[in-house]
């Protein structure tokens, strides 16, 4: 199963800004769709605070909906808004601190991607960059007075995490969701200062997110933004083929006053571009400078894709190459999934070396608060 290398670093501290870990294992955003009209309950908050309880050093939230109509893809999903989620949100900060860790919510509008799994759809029609569905089908195409009204709901939310007590902030701007369309020519088509031939000029709404969101949290609040390659709708997408266009993508989300940069991967050990074993996390960091979250199928020999869309489980794997990755720091964070949510004691008996111990994904487990 595993080796009895070294695992220091994996369980050294990191700080940036405000942000203290104890360790460098974070745990991913995974849906839990547990959060009934929005509003987290006590089983949400215990869900989370076994995770920080587990040894986790930083908790990543499932992704949580800004104040928009159509912000969310299903009914259960949790918002980050309104006096009742809010409290909701406390309750499980608070789980999470008497526990020993740390945790951000992840902020997320879906744009015009729909849950595949349901036929829900929210009461506000699916907003989105030039009115395309990822899936198909058409939806609203946002106004520039809109758009003012999403950055503003970013910003207002990223205040209300950081009023409530959580440690740091992440946006989405990954998977298809609607900071990602804004970002892809195929659904960006627009000719305002949103739009444009080049990635960087589409990176325009996540630049005024970010300085929306650093006006509204102060200089000190971190502030994350997930990205990838893939797609929801194409596992096979890249918006950056090389690390020149990389540089040019997310410089801009740096000067905008971006801290570290969560890269999701299917598979965090595979090279991103040709002639190098850098991953994507280590590309991200190689051009911006920022430190970044690998993330991508960690502890699992059994991706993302094939879990969900096929139900299939997987024993541990090997953790050779993440501890080689980062002890040469490659990375700085490394964010678990799947084997997190199956086993809640998966930092701690990595720690410890009980590595017989460690569970096999049940992927039943995705379904429930284990």
């Amino acid at each position: 199963m595993f080796q009895s290398a070294d695992r220091s670093p994996l369980f050294s501290p990191f700080e940036l800004k405000s942000l203290q870990l104890k360790n460098r294992i974070v745990m991913a955003p995974m849906t839990r769709s547990s959060s009934p009209d929005g509003v987290p309950t006590k089983e949400v908050a215990a869900y989370y605070g076994r995770r920080a309880a587990g040894d986790v050093g930083l908790i990543l939230t499932e992704s949580t909906s800004i104040d928009r109509p159509s912000a969310g893809n299903e009914p259960n999903m949790p918002k980050f808004w309104g006096a009742a989620a809010l409290a909701g949100w406390t309750q499980v900060r608070t789980a999470v601190h008497e526990a020993g860790g740390r945790i951000g919510p992840q902020l997320q509008h879906v744009g015009g991607c729909p849950n595949p799994f349901m036929e829900w759809r929210p009461a506000a029609e699916f907003e989105t960059p030039s009115g395309d569905i990822v899936y198909g089908g058409t939806a609203h195409t946002l106004s520039l007075a809109e758009i003012d009204d999403v950055i503003d709901a970013f910003a207002n939310a990223a205040r209300n995490a950081r009023d409530i007590g959580f440690d740091l902030v992440e946006l989405h701007g990954a998977h298809g969701f609607l900071i990602d369309q804004f970002f892809q020519p195929q659904f960006n088509r627009r000719d305002d200062r949103f739009g444009g031939t080049s990635l960087a000029s589409r990176a325009a709404l996540a630049v005024e997110t970010i300085r929306a969101v650093r006006a509204a949290v102060g200089a000190d609040f971190p502030i994350v933004m997930r990205i990838s390659q893939w797609k929801a709708q194409d596992y096979s997408y890249r918006l950056a083929n090389s690390p020149r266009e990389l540089e040019a993508w997310l410089l801009p989300l740096v000067d905008a006053g971006l801290d570290m940069f969560d890269c999701s991967q299917r598979r965090f050990w595979e090279p991103e571009f040709a002639g190098s074993e850098l991953n994507l996390a280590g590309w991200v960091k190689k051009v911006t400078g920022l430190p970044t979250i690998t993330c991508g199928s960690v502890g699992l020999s059994v991706d993302f894709v094939t879990t969900v869309w096929h139900g299939a489980g997987s024993a541990p794997a090997r953790l050779d190459a993440l501890l080689e990755r980062i002890s040469r720091d490659e990375f700085d964070l490394v964010s678990v999934g799947r084997a997190l949510l199956n086993d809640p004691l998966w930092a701690r008996k990595v720690r410890l070396g009980f590595d017989e111990e460690i569970l096999p994904l049940d992927p039943e487990n995705l379904n429930r608060l284990t």
